[in-house]
């Protein structure tokens, strides 16, 4: 790529070391205008100072857009729809983010006549892919540029070093160092790197933000109520609201009761493994919920049909794919499942832990009269025998053999 060609850049900005950098670099490296874009996806702190941060770096088209209600409805919730799981763990929190942030990038860009778009990612993670293959789902002919992979500041220490000598502010965490990797939206919260590199070592308290630790959390239980309406939680103990509302309240009792926490090795789909430390409070309260009014509004073969279908649609948003015709295939079957997934599921939540405590349907499948141990005129018993011995047919001929 022609440095000299490109003449302006949207950058995706969250406003930390990484992507301040970025901006300095990019304006002595490419000699060009920088267009700053700022997703509010619920990462819980004040953006204002990405603002300022991006005017103090001389940026004169600045966007900083709240996107969280667009985020749980068009992401998050078709997602939890399929109860997404990777690696059987991981609630997906960073991945999914990404296509959205790519998606309104790339309107951006076409809005002010940018030439490209940036990102911050490194050339070792996941999030290259995530955000570059959609780039190109939404603009086939987009110019990248990702730093990570062309400059020589390969290290954090390098970074700060490139800050300080440029005046860019660079933060601290609590204690008193430059930060440890640290991703966060609604959904859930990422942090990487530092003092969690070595994954024979636990993490330091200091590093959860969302969660009390389930030692510390209330001697109570707290119960809750969540109603479902076509596999989407719509109401909180009988109380209408909004889907980004609904998880910022899910957040709230889960984070109290030490709910969400996870320390995964994973896979990344550069091929190497990572670890990481995550909280999805409401996440996984959500999770509990759903199968739960799944258990008595879907059919049994349209259930495990869905469980089997699972880990490949967890494997696509992991790597990057949601803009992906097979994705959009999977999500039409699963969404297709959530017709008759409406109802209310109790909950209990207690020290790291949600039980459910009830479920109930105007849609259930479930038959007391068929399940009862009592007496009952719907169920013949006497056909249990004929049904076991077809089954058993190819067992018992394969045993004469």
């Amino acid at each position: 790529m022609s440095k000299n060609k490109i003449k302006k850049v949207v950058l995706a900005y969250s406003g930390g070391l990484d992507t301040s950098v970025i901006l300095k670099w990019l304006q002595e490296n490419y000699g060009c205008e920088v267009v700053t874009f700022t997703a509010d996806l619920g990462q819980g702190e004040e953006l204002e100072p990405a603002r300022k941060k991006a005017q103090m770096l001389g940026v004169k088209e600045i966007f900083i857009e709240d996107l969280r209600e667009e985020f749980v409805a068009n992401y998050v919730f078709p997602m939890f729809r399929a109860n997404a799981l990777y690696e059987g763990v991981y609630l997906l929190g960073t991945s999914i983010a990404r296509p959205l942030i790519a998606k309104r990038q790339i309107e951006i860009a076409e809005m002010v006549g940018a030439d490209a778009v940036a990102h911050g990612a490194t050339g070792k993670g996941n999030d290259q892919v995530r955000f570059e293959l959609s780039y190109y789902a939404n603009k086939p002919n987009i110019k990248i540029i990702a730093p990570w992979r062309e400059w020589d500041l390969n290290s954090r220490t390098k970074l700060i070093d490139y800050a300080e000598k440029n005046q860019i502010p660079v933060a601290k965490d609590k204690k008193g160092e430059a930060p440890y990797s640290v991703d966060a939206n609604l959904l859930h919260t990422s942090s990487e790197g530092k003092v969690l590199e070595d994954p024979a070592q636990p993490a330091p308290e200091y590093v959860y933000q969302r969660t009390v630790s389930p030692e510390d959390a209330p001697n109570q239980a707290t119960m809750v109520e969540i109603e479902f309406a076509k596999g989407d939680p719509i109401a909180i103990d009988g109380k209408n609201m909004s889907p980004a509302q609904i998880l910022t309240k899910l957040n709230e009792l889960g984070g109290k009761n030490g709910i969400g926490r996870l320390d995964l090795v994973e896979n990344r789909f550069v091929g190497m493994k990572s670890r990481g430390v995550y909280e999805t409070p409401g996440g996984t309260i959500l999770l509990v919920a759903h199968r739960a009014i799944e258990s008595i509004t879907l059919d049994r073969e349209a259930s495990h049909l869905k469980d089997e279908l699972m880990p490949k649609y967890a494997s696509l948003i992991y790597n990057g794919f949601w803009f992906a015709p097979e994705r959009l295939m999977l999500q039409a079957l699963i969404d297709k499942s959530q017709e008759r997934v409406e109802g209310k599921v109790r909950l209990k939540l207690y020290k790291g832990n949600v039980y459910v405590m009830g479920r109930e349907s105007p849609r259930s499948l479930y038959s007391m009269a068929h399940v009862t141990f009592e007496e009952d005129s719907v169920y013949d018993q006497k056909d249990a025998q004929g049904f076991i011995k077809l089954n058993a047919l190819r067992l018992r001929i394969g045993a004469l053999k």
